[in-house]
């Protein structure tokens, strides 16, 4: 894939930045990488430590703050791109975007230090990130419109521009910015399972992106969003050595509400750089619909496990913020999988998902790529199944070597 952007650089002027975007992702990767240890004995100095509850599946005290490192890596991967002439052309004279991820992370990675350390109330937080949403907001990154395909008038395929009012777009950024985030907080179940989701929902976010920049021209002012992705996937890819299984530091409330607000940030901002165009055939259906599709293929994890929390809360009458061990994660658990399995498992399931999103929106081949999603969704169902059916199978030889013997 790196040689067949490289080749594509040469259709574009100074060609497109993707030697530049490889390198911050790297910075990112790195700085986090060697930032984790010292926040971890920050960590243990400060407190801020996650005890096994009922509820976890960790049986040993670790200390949390991780996401402060991945912060550090998302710092130094911007720093890095500030002084890399393509890049800086882009996000530091024409666009704001950058700088309102910045200072919306800046407040949610602020609110999770205490909450990691002092255990923050409901509230508070959900207060903290609607206020980090109307920060990116203010800052010009919130949905405009978007493609419907109804509406038009013509033959075939025949859509129409659904334009949003300022408060329809304002109510859709926050909305969206505060659902993403606490997706993120309830998937962070294993070790190494959020870290794992942001960085391949990223690396999905940062590919989609970097068509965009491809089908613009070479645009500067399409370049932001790749750089969020971007240096979101460096950072969550420099933490995994120190989280996953078995973990030695948590990313926390920290860590989820700052992958969650630059999943929200980097698709937000990319639904403001498709090109719609008035002709509409058949090939620029999905490519027209590209916010929503990438969005939903990405976001349909975490949002579903999300939704099937508050339903299953409300319905036996606690807070949907309350906490319980019926995630998705913990099923797999519960059905026979070990720890990494299941985590690897959900790997499987979001990438299939949020990389068949992006190719439906960039590749002309449309059944093609249906039919490499069906696949990829039959063999993640199988691995799936595999240990449930294996232990049905146990009890069946189990029960009848009881019935044996008794006869």
């Amino acid at each position: 894939m790196v040689t067949y952007l490289a080749q594509e650089q040469s259709s574009f002027g100074y060609g497109l930045p993707i030697r530049e975007y490889l390198l911050v992702g790297l910075c990112a990767a790195v700085v986090t990488l060697l930032l984790t240890g010292p926040v971890r004995m920050l960590a243990l100095k400060a407190g801020a430590v996650a005890w096994p509850r009922g509820r976890d599946v960790h049986v040993t005290p670790t200390p949390r703050w991780g996401g402060l490192a991945m912060f550090g890596g998302v710092l130094a991967g911007i720093g890095l791109a500030a002084q890399l002439p393509a890049l800086r052309l882009a996000f530091f004279e024409g666009s704001t975007d950058v700088l309102g991820v910045l200072v919306a992370a800046a407040l949610l990675v602020g609110v999770g230090l205490l909450d990691d350390r002092y255990d923050l109330d409901a509230i508070t937080k959900f207060s903290a990130q609607v206020t980090a949403a109307g920060l990116l907001v203010l800052f010009g990154i919130q949905w405009v419109m978007f493609w419907i395909p109804w509406g038009g008038g013509g033959t075939g395929i025949s859509g129409s521009f659904l334009l949003l009012g300022q408060a329809q777009g304002v109510l859709l950024t926050v909305l969206l910015t505060v659902a993403l985030v606490n997706a993120m907080n309830f998937v962070d179940g294993l070790d190494g399972l959020a870290a794992g989701i942001g960085m391949i929902t990223a690396l999905a976010t940062a590919v989609f992106c970097v068509g965009l920049i491809r089908e613009n021209g070479n645009d500067p002012a399409t370049y932001s969003p790749a750089l969020i992705a971007i240096v979101l996937a460096g950072a969550c890819l420099g933490f995994l050595p120190h989280n996953f299984n078995p973990a030695r530091i948590f990313m926390g409330d920290t860590g989820s509400m700052l992958v969650g607000v630059l999943l929200a940030a980097a698709t937000t901002s990319a639904s403001g750089k498709v090109n719609y165009s008035e002709g509409v055939g058949p090939t620029d259906f999905l490519a027209l619909l590209a916010p929503l599709v990438v969005l939903a293929g990405i976001v349909f994890i975490p949002l579903l496990d999300l939704l099937l929390a508050v339903v299953r809360r409300t319905r036996a009458g606690t807070s949907p913020f309350s906490p319980d061990k019926m995630h998705l994660h913990h099923r797999l658990l519960e059905i026979g999988h070990s720890h990494r399995r299941a985590v690897l498992l959900v790997y499987l399931w979001v990438g299939v998902l949020a990389f068949g999103a992006v190719a439906l929106a960039l590749v002309d081949e449309v059944l093609v790529v249906l039919g490499a999603i069906a696949g990829g969704l039959v063999v993640a169902v199988v691995a799936s199944a595999v240990p449930h059916r294996a232990r049905a199978r146990a009890r069946t030889s189990g029960t009848d070597r009881r019935w044996s013997g008794s006869s």
